[in-house]
């Protein structure tokens, strides 16, 4: 019997580094051809809480945050684009010049579990937002997409209009803060064993096998 595997993914639906970590991640999973029977649970990480809605421009934003020059800007871009690339991601850094507030579609994301449809809005969001440049904190944003990847639009518009699973998103956030989380992505494999970064396909798949046989 395959041995089931917890994957807790703590991420933030604004970070080039958790879209290219969940897709190696996943290669990394199929490269292991059932030899795990792994679940992938989405928990919340706002890169930028205080983000007003209307979101800030990007390269404002890396400058005030980072310190990162218009170079070192476009460097890692570069890299991060190239790196997409190799995991099967299209970035399309024209279309993406705001950074935006995120904590709604954390709520979505967690009514969207318990729907059994989280991992499919995960990628539409990433999509939606690194590929299509549309704001992943706009409520018509998010309730289109919802409903694209099979979930109740009308549910999500409701959702989204009052303060549902905000509590909910908080008290995970709180959680893995304290737990010392303070980047993403983060991947925890069955509470015990952290895998730290947007690592390379083969890291992901050799820490799996490794946590595999341990059990």
């Amino acid at each position: 019997m395959n041995p089931a595997m917890k994957i807790d993914f703590v991420s933030d639906v604004s970070c080039p580094w958790c879209v290219i970590g969940l897709k190696a991640l996943e290669q990394a999973i199929a490269g292991l051809g059932g030899e795990v029977k792994a679940e992938i649970h989405f928990q919340p990480f706002e890169l930028n809480p205080q983000m007003p809605q209307d979101g800030q421009d990007i390269n404002e934003h890396l400058a005030e945050k980072y310190g990162a020059t218009p170079e070192q800007s476009e460097q890692t871009r570069a890299m991060i684009r190239a790196r997409g690339e190799e995991v099967g991601f299209a970035f399309t850094m024209e279309k993406r010049s705001r950074i935006y507030n995120t904590f709604d579609a954390h709520r979505l994301l967690h009514w969207a579990e318990h729907e059994g449809r989280q991992l499919a809005l995960k990628h539409a969001l990433f999509k939606a937002y690194f590929t299509e440049g549309e704001n992943p904190g706009a409520h018509e944003v998010l309730i289109r997409v919802a409903g694209e990847v099979g979930l109740d639009a009308a549910r999500a518009r409701e959702i989204l209009s009052s303060d549902e699973y905000a509590e909910d998103v908080r008290k995970r956030e709180r959680f893995y803060l304290e737990q010392g989380i303070n980047a993403v992505p983060a991947v925890i494999v069955n509470d015990r064993h952290l895998i730290q970064g947007g690592q390379p396909a083969k890291v992901f798949e050799q820490a799996l096998r490794q946590i595999a046989a341990e059990k």
